[in-house]
């Protein structure tokens, strides 16, 4: 067997079993059991558990990026490929049993602050597909012309709230109503209009023009 086939092996391993256990109560001669390998050899991938741990949680989460991006990958027209983007990449933790009861035992893989990221490039990679989407649709004048960095930015701080309120927090079918709702309203706007003035918008300091709301 090829050491990245191992790898894999392993780390799928790992992750059903500190999905069953959690950090704290699995031990590395578990999974080494599971694997059917001696403790010492499992040692020659991994530094310590806290380390095989950070590794599993970072091959779960891109496997689930790359599903993401597989379904982007087949879809040409720009707008169909925002709407999969945004539900694929919602939808997965439904099917990754493991991964959900690990990010449930261990919130802090998913934290609301960019301060508190734990896998920066696998979101900076996320936030990139983002920024690459929007400019597509502008470039198509399919979106509006807005600024591509900013609104990534939000769109991917809204996504996690989703993913925390639906898997880790388990507020399920309301929070699916929700995303559903938001997503016609992202994709539609909220006025009838199709024009925001300029009234509503952010002077550069911060402040407002116009109405205070």
């Amino acid at each position: 067997m090829g050491k990245k086939t191992s790898t894999n092996q392993i780390y799928e391993t790992a992750l059903k079993i500190f999905a069953k256990y959690g950090f704290r109560r699995t031990r590395v001669e578990d999974i080494a059991r599971e694997l059917d390998m001696a403790t010492g050899t499992l040692y020659r991938y991994v530094k310590d558990k806290k380390d095989l741990y950070e590794k599993t949680v970072e091959f779960g989460i891109i496997r689930w990026q790359r599903k993401v991006f597989e379904a982007i990958a087949e879809v040409d027209d720009i707008k169909t490929r925002f709407i999969t983007m945004c539900t694929k990449g919602y939808e997965y933790l439904s099917e990754d049993v493991h991964l959900r009861e690990i990010m449930i035992h261990d919130p802090s893989i998913f934290p609301l602050s960019p301060r508190k990221v734990r896998f920066p490039n696998i979101d900076n990679a996320s936030i990139t597909l983002l920024k690459d989407i929007l400019s597509q649709g502008i470039k198509e004048n399919v979106f509006r012309n807005v600024d591509v960095t900013h609104v990534a930015e939000l769109l991917y701080s809204i996504y996690v709230m989703f993913i925390i309120k639906t898997y880790i927090k388990s507020e399920g079918q309301s929070t699916q109503k929700m995303f559903n709702e938001g997503l016609t309203i992202l994709l539609n706007g909220l006025l009838k209009t199709n024009e925001v003035t300029s009234q509503y918008k952010p002077t550069e300091k911060g402040g407002e023009r116009g109405h205070t709301y």
